[in-house]
């Protein structure tokens, strides 16, 4: 059975409807309804869909086609029955339509720039996810499953293995992004008589989920990076420390791993080469700072789980002070496809800094949302326009947090940013986990904060000072701010305080805690202002206390 799935999207802002979008998109669903493009025997789907932001005045109206990533622009109301009759119906682009590349620079114009792209033939991490029995090893094993663990156990070294995953340019997908063959390469060379593979799976950053559908979906690729992972570093014991919430992906985890050791996967000298490899389960208990590795490391010994001084560090004194390699769900995901197919392939991906792919979940003002996978330096314009269909009607993108709580917040002005580890850092945002939170014109920041520092407040461990009192004060003068009762000397403490916080804090809870103010008083200081100088909430969100009316 063929399955086939295309995407149409179609420019409809103003300038787009003046010019005669809205009869250009009546106009292609007629002909791909007349053409039978529909088909329900080879399960082939076409959706036509229309965004309301694409930035480029002089190629309106546009069209999008994906998986090919054609872009056509001007088309004309009357061109659409031509453009589904020559590409989706007869498969071949219409020349005379194409959108030309000095004009797509920028702004969508990656796409092009990629020879063959296809967003579903660049599924690295999802690759099997949605399309195996995730219960069936027999069809992991029919997918590539277990390729790489057998090409490393029979013609790789664990050095080979670590230099294949250190040239492939992977960065670790937690927030960090830091290069994952250099952090293997520390735990090889790091004395102990016993080392751990722990894979970080607690995900409770608010907003993100991708990890649930990776471990859901596809249980056995985790084991297969695990026991990868184990062979290159000398290990013969690992740990997965998932989400206690994540009840049907526990339970899915012990079912693959019950498969893999009847199949010889894992377990005795796999692979008759004299390597042993086990992994085992483990919930945690809800703990939000249990995603920083030292304090799930506590957690896993049976600790209260709390952040660790350091160093030393958990490549030299990890699990049961022993070295320990502790990578996140996704960083593992990326690795059997790399050894499988070779760094140069990855490195194909995404951009020279930043090679590969980065699974995201998008929600909020779009009208689509989920969990995606893009190219590395794909930009947010392009993320809400391609994947989310664009901003809902009506909806004007203001801002987008781009790592759940503790991950930037980014203003409209930054969207034609690629989105990869570099040029966020210079643009002095970050990446962080991947959740995507789309907001409108009516978010308000401060209320968006207030409620982020409110969460804060609550997942400190309270182990040190500054985060522990600090995450408090914050929500205080925050809370006043939206009541009303702000005065201009807050912003200044609130400013003295990401300093301190930033500094001292003894983990990455407190020292990420202040990253939303901390974006707030940078690109968005006059919004804070009015609800101080002027009294009043430009969003209309906030409700004045009646202290904070009497004042003014």
């Amino acid at each position: 059975m063929k399955i086939t799935r295309s995407m149409i999207l179609v420019s409809s802002d103003p300038e787009s409807l003046r010019l005669g979008a809205e009869d250009l998109l009546r106009n292609l669903k007629e002909a791909i309804e007349a053409y039978n493009l529909q088909d329900e025997v080879t399960v082939s789907t076409i959706d036509v869909s229309a965004i309301y932001d694409v930035n480029r005045a002089n190629i309106l109206p546009m069209v999008i086609v994906h998986p090919d990533a054609v872009v056509y622009g001007p088309v004309k109301p009357s061109d659409g029955r031509y453009l589904v009759e020559e590409h989706l119906y007869k498969g071949r682009i219409v020349n005379d339509l194409l959108t030309p590349p000095k004009l797509l620079t920028g702004q969508i114009g990656w796409l092009r720039g990629r020879k063959g792209y296809n967003p579903a033939e660049q599924r690295v991490v999802l690759e099997r996810a949605g399309r195996i029995d995730p219960e069936s090893i027999e069809e992991f094993i029919a997918a590539h499953g277990y390729e790489a663990l057998g090409k490393v156990l029979s013609e790789m070294t664990p050095e080979d293995v670590i230099a294949t995953v250190e040239k492939s340019g992977l960065q670790g997908r937690g927030g960090a992004g830091f290069p994952t063959g250099r952090k293997w390469g520390f735990v090889r060379g790091a004395k102990g008589d016993k080392k751990y593979v722990v894979c970080n799976a607690d995900e409770s950053e608010p907003g993100t989920f991708k990890d649930r559908i990776v471990l859901e979906g596809d249980p056995h690729q985790i084991l297969e990076a695990m026991t990868i992972a184990g062979y290159a570093i000398g290990a013969d014991e690992g740990y997965i420390y998932i989400r206690g919430e994540y009840g049907l992906a526990y339970q899915r985890l012990e079912n693959a791993i019950l498969q893999a050791k009847e199949f010889g996967f894992l377990g005795k000298n796999i692979f008759g080469k004299g390597f042993d490899f086990d992994i085992h389960v483990h919930a945690g208990a809800g703990a939000y700072v249990c995603g920083e590795e030292t304090a799930l490391i506590e957690s896993l010994e049976g600790k209260r789980g709390e952040p660790r001084s350091r160093p030393p560090y958990p490549v030299t004194h990890g699990l049961w002070n022993k070295p320990t390699l502790v990578n996140n769900v996704e960083t593992l995901a990326n690795i059997p496809a790399i050894l499988r197919n070779g760094a140069e392939w990855y490195r194909s991906l995404g951009t020279p800094s930043s090679p590969g792919t980065k699974v995201y979940t998008i929600m909020g003002n779009v009208n689509f949302s989920g969990v995606i996978e893009a190219p590395m330096g794909i930009t947010l314009r392009e993320v809400i326009n391609i994947y989310g269909r664009g901003m809902k009607p009506g909806s004007v993108l203001k801002l987008a947090q781009t790592g759940g709580s503790s991950g930037s917040i980014i203003p409209a002005a930054l969207q034609d940013t690629p989105m990869d580890f570099e040029s966020f850092r210079k643009a002095g945002v970050s990446l962080g986990s991947g959740a995507l939170l789309i907001c409108d014109q009516h978010t308000c920041i401060v209320d968006l904060v207030k409620v982020l520092l409110q969460f804060f407040r609550f997942e400190s461990c309270g182990k040190c000072t500054p985060c522990r009192i600090g995450t408090q004060r914050a929500y205080e003068t925050v809370e006043r701010i939206s009541q009303g009762l702000g005065k201009l000397e807050d912003l200044e403490f609130l400013q003295s305080l990401i300093q301190e916080m930033e500094r001292v804090s003894n983990c990455g809870l407190g020292q990420t805690a202040v990253v939303p103010i901390r974006d707030m008083l940078k690109h968005f200081r006059t919004e804070v202002e009015a609800h101080i100088l002027l009294g009043s909430c430009p969003t209309g969100v906030c409700e004045f206390s009646q202290e904070g009316e009497k004042a003014l």
